[in-house]
């Protein structure tokens, strides 16, 4: 394990899922830079720095519910990637989320649970899920 190992989380607050990210990743024993995003913004090269290191396409980051995703008429397999990236530039709650990067990749963590590919270590188990089901066994094993 090394000495500094970075991790930064784009965090919305008001997810659960967002929150039992974050919640894993300082159990774990990181200080992680956390970026509120729906406070700050995104940029272009933000994400497309972040979509291209996840593999992901602006479609597959596309929050489709709880958005105005629908409102926007971005559900249409037409629009463009430079639309949905403009449309998640004026809209910042239409990034799905969290995503984390570390020195070992960046990745949607949906479920929670993901974000221990990241990790070099993890919590003591048990570790609990959001919805309560078991992440980490007592024996420190990762239940998918």
């Amino acid at each position: 394990m090394s000495a500094f190992f970075p991790v930064v989380i784009h965090h919305n607050p008001d997810c659960g899922t967002s929150r039992n990210v974050l919640e894993t990743i300082r159990a774990a024993g990181y200080k992680p830079t956390i970026i509120e995003y729906l406070k700050v913004g995104w940029t272009r090269p933000q994400l497309l720095a972040l979509f291209a290191g996840a593999g992901l396409s602006p479609r597959a980051a596309l929050r489709e519910t709880k958005s105005p995703a629908a409102e926007l008429g971005l559900l249409n397999p037409e629009i463009s990637d430079a639309a949905l990236l403009d449309a998640m530039i004026a809209h910042p709650v239409l990034v799905n989320r969290p995503i984390v990067a570390t020195p070992k990749g960046v990745r949607l963590c949906r479920p929670s649970g993901v974000v221990l590919d990241l990790l070099e270590r993890w919590p003591p188990g048990p570790f609990l899920y959001e919805d309560g089901q078991p992440m980490i066994d007592s024996e420190g094993k990762h239940i998918v």
